[in-house]
């Protein structure tokens, strides 16, 4: 609805009743004035018509023509002003006399068919008024009463002409007159209504914005001015109200300067001076100051030599070490990590205290950051004699994304907690999967201990910075009181909650509550368990807790697992036996080495588990006694490995031989694929001396005009110029028409070894181009190499590399992106891997385009699609995308072959919804990593 101002009011209200008014008065008047005007001429023409018809009596009863003339033109010179034309017409209507030329007199006669009327009559043309009436013997009435003559009997009649055009004249003149009068009303109204809104409605808008400066706080302004009647009142009154409120702001700032000057006395009292509380003052600042630089330099100085002791502690883990000194330094590196990692947490209190703490979101592989904090607390543990416990939920997914470090930096203050407060028993953890809807499953964590417990009265200062449930607490077990609250607020910014249900000296329990995203990209190797299906295993675990989760992970891999909680009598026959120790000191070694030589007798193969605080017996063990050592709390990835290799597994991966020295090659590669020929400048750089990279044949031949080449890598599948015409006009160079010509392609059919070697070519590489192969090419085609020194080695052919991958690896294929496929492609590289899976990203778009016009065009050139799939198929060999990669073998092959498009069209839309797979998956895992 729209509303209408004050000045918009007053000038409606005003004007429209004065142009309502008007209009009806003066439509009225001048209605009434114009058929006053008319009545007026029809009276004047009657006045002058009726004396005339009793004067002509005479004329026309004598039939005087003259004297009837001489009466008419007087008549009509009298009142020529508006008088026409007179005529007199005797009783057959027929023309007597008349005062002026008429050019049409038949219409001012009576119809010629009908009796003169005795009565007058009026008629109106346009601008014309004809008057009639007749002449009877009215005379002769009088004169002679029995007199014959019939007195209805007219002599004739007289007929008056009047001109109203002088009539119409003044009738327009009285409406404008109306008119005129009207519009001087609404003038006069309009000036009274500005008058009017100047008078009110400007004062109205005067004090409109007082009222606001006074409502933004300027309460000194006042509103000044001449009013009259209420508007003077309401002045006054919003003057008082601006009065009011200054004065009560003046004693609200009154009461505010009392208060500080209150507090500044109590102050100064507590201080003793005023000169005391400023040196204490600049004191606080000061001490703020320090706090401020040491915060901001606090990172470096602890990182440094926490780095320091990493590096180096990474260094020794490189040199020839006793299983027991390795152990040694990796709990040192892990004690220095989460060292690290607390430094950290401590460093961004301050930024949870003001919610600024930014969280990752990364992928990361859940029970292995879930055994890395048992890992590193189990020492703890162990020296108190605690058995430490973890029980993953087998519903939970293996990947999911979150920020892992504050996962474990949560569980490693709960766990921490648990074990300081414990003198026996066991610290019990536990993930179960409370909900799962699409990929966000509700995880819920608990951590059980047998320990002091908690009253319900101290369990409220639990989360409170800087406390402890106990005051005796931390005199006794020592703490800062900061854990549980930077605990809390890490909760609860990751979205969940955090409680915790206890009874005093009975233990207690710590609960928490996380949403996190499942994933499928892989975070971690594959573990190949198939083999230990049906496997008879025999644990002993004094520790009922810690069996049923050893067992249950054994299940899970289809062991058949029998459970005893100490060493049976001989006579049992199993596969493996799992023999659990205790962390006590009570039992001597000369008890361990008889149970591990009556588990020997029992099954081959034995592994023993230790506590974290027993790696001296361990070695001791492995150099008395042919069998395997494995830390507790047991790792399920390590354990599983021991089972399925039946040997030691060294807990580092294997280093890196040391690169021989590059051969004094020059080696052109040749590509149309920028991913392939990148990766295969990179595998041959570390490798030759030099280096020239071509991207089509066309180059490449003048390349080989232009200089001399040791050995040509040759794509086959390239536009402009395929790889076997541009070998041949290489041939032809005088250059190079004795360099070898290597093909590299992704064709793997058979007989396409035999076909490109009869094109001219001198060796044959199928892609993906493995290292130790590549080596072998190169070493074999040196001409630099004496083979009486190094013997050169003969090439076998290749095995078909999609035959080997779907016989040796059935689950490889299944996998969307397999990340350990690309580094073992990109040489170990990470961030040529990333840039090799960066680069199939950027060419997928195309790719698909392509697809879409082959789909909808019938005429689509297949040769085009074919050249596509092929360059995808290049890209993919080296991006660890083995399902992608057989779609484009298939499609391939299937084109090649002499398929229509119209038949392969099932096979292009699982090829489109593929790339949109690898494409949502890669772009996830390069941004999180």
């Amino acid at each position: 609805m729209t509303r209408y101002g004050l000045r918009a009011r007053v000038i409606t209200l005003t004007l429209a009743p004065t142009l309502i008014i008007g209009l009806l008065l003066s439509a009225f008047f001048s209605f009434n004035r114009y058929h006053d005007l008319e009545r007026q001429v029809i009276n004047s023409g009657l006045s002058i018509i009726e004396p005339l018809a009793i004067a002509s009596e005479d004329g026309m009863k004598t039939q005087s023509r003259e004297s009837v003339r001489r009466l008419i033109s007087y008549a009509h010179r009298k009142n020529s002003k508006f008088v026409r034309s007179i005529a007199v017409f005797d009783s057959n209507h027929d023309l007597f006399v008349t005062s002026n030329f008429h050019p049409n007199f038949e219409t001012l006669t009576f119809p010629k068919d009908q009796p003169i009327p005795l009565l007058g009559s009026s008629e109106l043309k346009e601008n014309t008024l004809i008057l009639r009436t007749p002449i009877l013997p009215e005379t002769h009435l009088v004169a002679t009463p029995n007199s014959s003559t019939d007195p209805n009997q007219a002599f004739g009649y007289i007929s008056v002409e009047l001109d109203l055009s002088s009539l119409r004249l003044q009738q327009y003149q009285e409406i404008f007159l109306a008119v005129l009068v009207l519009l001087i009303g609404l003038g006069l109204s309009g000036v009274f209504a500005f008058r009017l809104m100047h008078d009110v409605t400007r004062p109205i808008e005067h004090m409109k914005n007082m009222i606001e400066r006074i409502r933004r706080g300027h309460l000194d302004v006042r509103i000044e001015g001449k009013m009259h009647g209420e508007l003077d009142s309401l002045k006054k009154g919003i003057n008082a109200m601006a009065e009011s409120l200054s004065a009560y702001h003046s004693e609200m700032q009154h009461s505010i300067d009392q208060a500080t000057s209150d507090l500044r006395e109590t102050l100064e009292q507590l201080e003793i001076q005023n000169v005391e509380l400023d040196i204490a003052k600049k004191r606080a600042q000061e001490a703020a100051r320090v706090k401020s630089e040491f915060l901001a330099n606090m990172s470096h100085e602890l990182r440094t030599p926490l780095n320091g002791v990493i590096g180096f502690t990474r260094q020794m883990l490189k040199t020839q070490l006793t299983n027991s000194q390795t152990d040694y330094l990796q709990t040192i590196e892990k004690s220095a990590n989460n060292l690290l990692n607390i430094i950290n947490d401590i460093l961004d209190f301050s930024k949870l205290e003001a919610g600024k703490l930014a969280l990752e979101n990364i992928p990361f592989e859940f029970q292995e950051s879930l055994e890395e904090v048992v890992s590193l607390q189990a020492t703890s543990a162990h020296e108190k004699g605690l058995e430490l416990t973890l029980k993953v939920d087998s519903k939970i997914p293996t990947g999911l994304v979150g920020d892992p470090l504050r996962i474990q930096q949560v569980l490693t203050n709960l766990v921490g907690n648990s074990i300081k407060f414990t003198e026996r028993g066991n610290i019990d953890i536990s993930v179960e999967l409370r909900s799962q809807n699409d990929d966000v499953v509700e995880l819920q964590f608990m951590v059980r201990d047998t320990g002091i417990g908690i009253s319900e009265r101290q369990q409220a200062q639990l989360f409170q910075a800087f406390s402890q449930a106990d005051a005796s607490i931390s005199r006794r077990y020592g703490g800062t009181g900061l854990g549980l609250v930077i605990t809390q607020k890490l909760v609860s910014q990751m979205g969940g909650e955090i409680s915790l249900t206890s009874r005093l000296h009975q233990g207690s329990t710590f609960w928490f509550t996380l949403r996190l995203h499942a994933t499928d990209m892989p975070v971690s190797d594959l573990i190949e368990s198939q083999v230990l299906e049906q496997r008879q295993l025999l644990l002993i675990e004094p520790n009922m807790q810690a069996a049923s989760v050893t067992q249950q992970i054994l299940v899970q891999e289809g062991l058949v697992v029998t459970y005893r909680s100490s060493m049976p009598d001989e006579g049992e026959h199993y596969d493996y036996v799992l023999l659990n120790l205790a962390p006590n000191k009570d039992i001597d070694y000369a008890t361990i080495s008889n149970w591990v030589e009556r588990a020997q007798s029992i099954a081959p193969h034995v592994i023993v588990g230790t506590p974290s605080t027993e790696l001296a017996l361990s070695d001791q063990l492995i150099q008395n006694h042919q069998v395997q050592c494995i830390t507790k709390p047991l790792s399920r990835k390590k354990l599983l490995q021991l089972l399925i290799a039946n040997q030691p597994i060294p807990l580092l991966p294997a280093i890196d031989t040391p690169q021989s020295e590059s051969l004094p090659l020059k080696v052109m590669a040749v590509d149309d694929n920028p991913a392939n020929l990148k990766l295969i400048t990179a595998l041959l750089q570390e490798r030759v001396d030099t280096v020239v990279a071509c991207t089509n044949g066309h180059d490449a031949v003048e390349k080989a005009m232009q200089q001399k080449f040791d050995i040509v890598l040759m794509d086959i599948q390239m536009p402009k110029m395929d790889g076997v015409t541009a070998c041949g006009k290489i041939k032809q160079t005088d250059l190079n028409k004795h360099t070898p010509v290597i093909a590299v392609t992704a064709h793997a059919m058979t007989g396409e070894r035999d076909r490109l070697l009869a094109a001219g070519m001198d060796d044959y590489l199928t892609k993906p181009i493995e290292e130790h192969v590549l080596q072998q090419v190169l070493v074999h085609w040196n001409p630099y190499t004496n083979e009486n020194e190094v013997e050169k080695l003969e090439i076998p052919q290749q095995i078909e590399p999609e035959t080997l991958s779907l016989n040796t690896e059935p689950t490889h294929h299944e996998m969307i992106i397999d990340w350990q496929a690309a580094l073992k492609q990109a040489a170990n590289k990470d961030d040529l891997a990333k840039d090799m899976l960066t680069m199939l990203l950027e060419y997928i778009p195309e790719v698909n385009g392509i697809v879409d016009q082959a789909v909808e065009s019938d005429d689509f050139d297949s040769e085009q699609l074919i050249h596509h799939i092929h360059k995808l198929h290049g890209s993919c060999s080296y991006s660890g995308v083995p399902r992608l990669k057989k779609i484009c073998a298939e499609l391939e092959k299937a084109l090649r072959s002499g398929a229509q498009i119209e038949d392969i069209e099932p096979e292009l839309f699982e090829l489109q919804d593929e790339m949109e797979k690898v494409a949502a998956t890669a772009y996830l895992y390069l941004e999180q990593s």
